[in-house]
């Protein structure tokens, strides 16, 4: 088989300003790639860490009333190295709602929190 990586995961939202201010200045991703569909209606933004070749958020504007409400995705997971610091960095931070009180650890060391996005999408700061 000829998969080697997830290349992106696709986020619909209803305002992309708002969504990638967010994602910028709060989760410090940086915008890599902004247009306009071929079907001149989708407005498109793709974002990413440190202009790497990494799994990428796709935000799409401009048909979140026409999808069914089932199948949707969770949340996605952005990789941390000091989790205990991104968590209180969050906190201090107003406008960032949390799903999770506290940090979570799972049986194989691994921790994580979520927090919202401005959409209310899930958001899931995680370390190895």
């Amino acid at each position: 088989m000829g998969f080697k990586k997830v290349d992106h995961v696709g986020v619909v939202v209803r305002d992309l300003e708002a969504t990638l201010t967010f994602y910028t200045e709060v989760l410090g991703l940086e915008l890599k790639e902004r247009f306009t569909h071929t079907n001149g209606v989708f407005e498109l933004a793709l974002l990413g860490f440190g202009g790497s070749d990494e799994t990428e958020i796709e935000l799409i504007q401009g048909y979140s009333d026409k999808l069914p409400s089932e199948a949707t995705v969770h949340h996605f997971a952005i990789t941390v190295d000091d989790i205990e610091q991104e968590f209180s960095r969050l906190k201090s931070i107003d406008h960032v709602e949390f799903v999770d009180q506290e940090i979570t650890t799972l049986p194989n060391g691994y921790k994580y929190f979520f927090i919202y996005g401005p959409e209310k999408e899930w958001i899931e700061l995680f370390q190895r």
